[in-house]
């Protein structure tokens, strides 16, 4: 008789290059796809509401490829713990497959389920999807992890090239019939009233296919020009984070794609572009070693850092892009409206909000962590944490981005501000909310203070 395979996805959304899915059929046994959602799981962080949205179009897409593959994409809600063995059960698997998730919690929940299934006659088996190079695999010389990215990057170059992607199965042995599972539309993953996400969907085009048309028109459109990825008005940056983030593409693909056929032009870009993708790769050992990278300082002596009780409409007004500084505020609302922003203008923004208005770290990525699209468990916290000064090969605190020399710089011409910014420079506009100056002072005297107390010179 047939023992199914059981193949769990989680921030793996593709076809091709999914060793999971591979191995699966390499089983040669009828097929089971599912994904869960859980919300209910403690310590594993609910995703926000920007990506919810990408979610369900993501599976909405994936669900289609697999229908035209011969499979049916299952979905099921509730604790994992408790969901993958009964499926497991109830299909009669013999073995169940994932790709490895690198967060604390999620570690610990992997290996309970996979002793229940080992338990229970299963065969349970884990794959490396999702990074190049996996968090154990690269140390010190003295066997620990790095706090330092460049010795870590030069350390992933000397490994073995990264394997290549596996190929897309064009025919999927699916289960007959699929068990059944919950209708996309009953986890109301889409906003409702009100309908903030119509920008989102100008925007992006989630999905396996889509990565990859996102990919390919960066190499062709902004790869060459990628030495200028600090302005954000010319916006040669790849755009592919949330398609990484979901796993519609992997960075196997990305890395071999960038080592194939290329221009040139493009060609000398492409180390620069790829080092980015390793930065990735250095967050996530970063939170292997630290699972509590998004709540805890990874620089304990900014535990006595006296942050200031942000007032509502203080917070509001830099949410919603009303704060009087340009760069900061064309910002906010790029990341309102399309669910992501561009990268010097992150920086310029978070640190507008730990510096010069002295608000804890925590509460921005908790903000980006529920409007960006690409808010990833290791990226967020771990470049929020490298703009405070508290993590791992952070920017000294005492480094405070000033957002009008920032946007005098990388938007000499104005264009990105006109853009996100329109009533800029009329009457409509508000006068700044501090002074630039008198706030990078208040800052760095928080900063001393907290040395002082920490017993730190």
């Amino acid at each position: 008789m047939a023992s199914p395979t059981l193949v769990w996805l989680r921030d793996d959304l593709r076809v091709a290059d999914n060793p999971a899915l591979h191995q699966a059929v390499q089983r040669g046994e009828p097929i089971v796809v599912v994904f869960v959602l859980d919300d209910e799981t403690a310590g594993i962080r609910p995703i926000g509401a920007a990506s919810r949205w990408w979610l369900h179009h993501s599976l909405e897409s994936l669900a289609a490829d697999l229908d035209d593959r011969g499979a049916a994409l299952t979905l099921r809600r509730g604790p994992v713990s408790d969901v993958i063995p009964a499926l497991a059960a109830e299909i009669d698997a013999g073995a169940v497959v994932w790709n490895r998730r690198y967060g604390g919690r999620a570690r610990e929940v992997d290996a309970g389920i996979k002793e229940a299934l080992t338990d229970a006659g299963i065969e349970a088996h884990s794959f490396q999807g999702s990074l190049l190079f996996e968090p154990w695999t690269i140390k010190t010389g003295s066997g620990t992890p790095f706090k330092v990215f460049t010795p870590f990057y030069r350390a992933c170059l000397d490994q073995p090239e990264p394997r290549h992607p596996y190929p897309g199965p064009k025919h999927l042995d699916g289960l007959t019939p699929a068990p059944k599972g919950d209708r996309l539309s009953s986890w109301s993953l889409l906003p409702e009233k009100p309908d903030w996400a119509g920008g989102l969907r100008d925007r992006w085009e989630p999905g396996e296919a889509g990565a990859h048309r996102r990919l390919e028109q960066f190499i062709a459109d902004d790869l060459a020009d990628y030495d200028r990825r600090d302005f954000p008005g010319e916006d040669t940056q790849s755009h592919l984070s949330p398609f990484l983030k979901f796993g519609e593409i992997s960075p196997f693909q990305v890395w071999h794609r960038l080592r194939g056929d290329l221009s040139p032009a493009a060609k000398k870009q492409a180390a620069g572009f790829l080092r980015e993708v390793v930065w990735r790769e250095f967050n996530y050992t970063v939170l292997f070693a630290n699972p509590d990278l998004a709540t805890a300082n990874y620089r304990p002596e900014f535990d006595a850092f006296e942050w200031a009780e942000p007032h509502e409409a203080d917070l509001e007004a830099w949410q919603q892009g009303r704060t009087g500084i340009p760069m900061v505020d064309a910002g906010m609302r790029e990341l309102w409206q399309t669910g992501v922003m561009h990268n010097r203008v992150r920086m310029i923004a978070a640190s507008f909000l730990i510096k010069n208005m002295l608000v804890d770290w925590r509460v921005g990525e908790a903000w980006f962590w529920d409007t960006l699209v690409d808010a990833d468990e290791a990226n967020n916290p771990g470049n929020w944490q490298w703009v405070a000064g508290s993590g791992a090969d952070a920017a000294p605190y005492f480094r405070v981005f000033n957002p009008v020399l920032q946007g005098d710089k990388f938007d000499r011409q104005g264009d990105y501000v006109r853009q996100w910014v329109p009533e800029y420079g009329t009457d409509d506009y508000p006068e700044p909310m501090v002074d630039l100056k008198r706030s990078r002072q208040e800052a760095l005297d928080a900063y001393d203070h907290m040395r002082r107390k920490a017993g730190l010179k």
